[in-house]
């Protein structure tokens, strides 16, 4: 077992006249290989929204200052302790396909050069995701990560915060410093992460703490549905983490439950602990947090419902509320179309009442609606644009119900405070049913995006949402029932869907395993480099 330690870090006087100057930055994106959309550098720029150039410093600062995601932490942790934090670029894009290398190699160039323009400084703050993967690299965070030790060495810390669907490396690990992952899914711990990381990084630099970090990767692959960690088994394991983290030598741990939609070598479960100069305790906290996961490996498997069952179980039960549909195959939170039609052709061909979809990704028919005006009726091709996994798309006469500009302010747990997009927006009714349509395709997992399409979701009795579990964080509240959807798509949680072609093997539960430290670390397949990486597969 291998524990990791760049330090011991160089420390000064931190008096008065000295000021802490730490460098933050990084490239975020979840690859889905079975996605058949390239991801580029308009998307990059049209998510980030910070213009065309990706501005860094006070644009990231106005940016996510006061907001619940990782920056805002950073932000908040910086001004909190008096250091000078020096924000690079925040890039980021909507899940999908593979990223293109020019695109990756542009981010990278442009972070890379701006650090060299702040040299030199104390420390490092990664803002990555853990599960972009390029037409070049499975592993583009630990390419990322290899260019800025490069740059700074040894002796300046690097701390990364991560996804909770990190598929860690061992390259990874070997670089980092420390990485602190998400603990929660859906993800309403990200500023506490930010700020976590920050605030030992800052011990780490003045020399109160020396962070010795233990990984460990496990033949294990999970699907979304049961990795929430509102739900069993996950709930109690985060209980556990956070209890080990609160023992005598320990600074962190994290429990990444990685992303099974990639099918690259590393793809699957791993877990990190950081200890304050004692390896030996790492290595020993790891293990036993690598065999509690292992322990619940067969109560990690969803149960899917149809949309058929779904609208017979509401019918059934007139009385009881809300009702959310999770139509997870079709989720582009992580890397599917949006424009998946089969829960809402079915609803249409039930005259299923009282009936919302939200959110569609249709530019064509937003567009559309817009030009015909509220009121008005217009003739649609609605959906299943995208290819031909999710459902084909809707012929039907629809009625406009209501219009905006998309513009909307994330007032839920997650993301709080952030403003995105979903572009030009219809409200459509096919029937009796409801369909809000946008010009950007976004995950639905905050009620804003609803209410500014006129929707009072507690008003409706069946809402089907685009998403696998963040929706949880501000709509499961609000629900009396919530079913995990049983339809086609590209990040449907069945294994049985998938041709994995790269994945290291044996891994559970393609493959039996006897225990999680008898698997090959190694792909059947492939053969990793010397880093511990392997070049990207060209095509999904």
């Amino acid at each position: 077992m291998v524990s990791y330690c760049h330090g011991p870090f160089k420390s000064q006087d931190w008096g008065a006249s000295f000021v802490m100057r730490i460098a933050s930055g990084g490239v975020q994106h979840e690859t889905n290989t079975f996605a058949v959309t390239r991801t580029r550098l308009a998307d990059f720029v049209r998510d980030s929204q910070c213009g065309p150039e990706l501005a860094g410093n006070e644009v990231i600062l106005e940016r996510y200052r006061g907001t619940g995601c990782v920056h805002g932490g950073y932000i908040a942790g910086a001004e909190s302790l008096g250091i000078e934090l020096l924000p690079l670029l925040s890039a980021r894009a909507q899940p999908s396909g593979i990223v293109e290398q020019a695109t990756f190699d542009w981010l990278l160039d442009r972070f890379v050069e701006r650090l060299e323009n702040v040299l030199p400084v104390d420390g490092m703050l990664l803002d990555l995701h853990g599960a972009m993967v390029t037409e070049s690299y499975e592993d583009a965070e630990g390419a990322f990560i290899a260019a800025v030790r490069q740059l700074v060495g040894n002796d300046v810390p690097i701390f990364v915060t991560l996804d909770l669907h990190a598929n860690i490396t061992r390259q990874m690990a070997d670089l980092a410093d420390v990485i602190i992952g998400f603990d929660t899914y859906p993800h309403v711990d990200m500023h506490d992460r930010g700020r976590e990381a920050i605030e030992l990084l800052a011990a780490t630099i003045r020399g109160e703490v020396t962070p010795v970090q233990a990984f460990r990767q496990l033949p294990l692959l999970t699907m979304p549905p049961l990795q929430c960690t509102l739900r069993e088994p996950m709930q109690s394991l985060m209980d556990g983490l956070h209890r080990l983290e609160a023992e005598p030598g320990l600074l962190t741990a994290t429990v990444a439950m990685g992303f099974p939609f990639a099918d690259i070598v590393d793809a699957g479960v791993s877990v990190l602990v950081t200890a304050d100069g004692d390896a030996e305790l790492a290595d020993q906290k790891a293990d036993e947090l690598a065999e509690r996961l292992w322990d619940l490996r067969d109560d990690l498997t969803p149960r899917l419902t149809s949309i058929e069952e779904a609208m017979r179980f509401v019918n059934d039960h007139p009385a009881d509320g809300l009702t959310i549909f999770a139509d997870g195959s079709d989720n582009p939170g992580g890397g599917a179309p949006c424009d998946g039609t089969v829960a809402l052709q079915a609803m249409i061909d039930a005259h299923f009442e009282g009936g919302v979809v939200a959110v569609l990704y249709d530019p064509e028919t937003a567009a559309q609606a817009h030009r015909a005006g509220v009121g008005q009726q217009i003739v649609v091709r609605l959906g299943g644009k995208t290819d031909d996994l999710h459902g084909a798309p809707v012929e039907a006469t629809a009625y406009v119900r209501a219009l905006c500009d998309g513009t909307f302010v994330h007032r839920g747990p997650m993301l709080n405070g952030v403003e995105d997009q979903l572009g030009l927006t219809a409200t459509l009714v096919i029937g009796g049913v409801e369909v809000v349509v946008s010009s950007q395709r976004r995950q639905c997992l905050d009620v804003e995006m609803l209410r500014i399409a006129g929707i009072e979701p507690t008003h409706r009795r069946l809402l089907v949402v685009k998403s696998a579990v963040h929706f949880r964080a501000d709509f499961g509240p609000l629900a009396a029932h919530i079913f995990d959807a049983d339809t086609p798509g590209v990040h449907r949680p069945d294994f049985a869907m998938f041709d994995y072609r790269k994945l290291r093997r044996p891994i559970y539960p393609l493959q039996d395993v006897a225990h999680w430290r008898t698997a090959s670390p190694t792909d059947g397949n492939g053969e990793r480099d010397g880093n511990g990486a392997t070049p990207a597969q060209g095509e999904p």
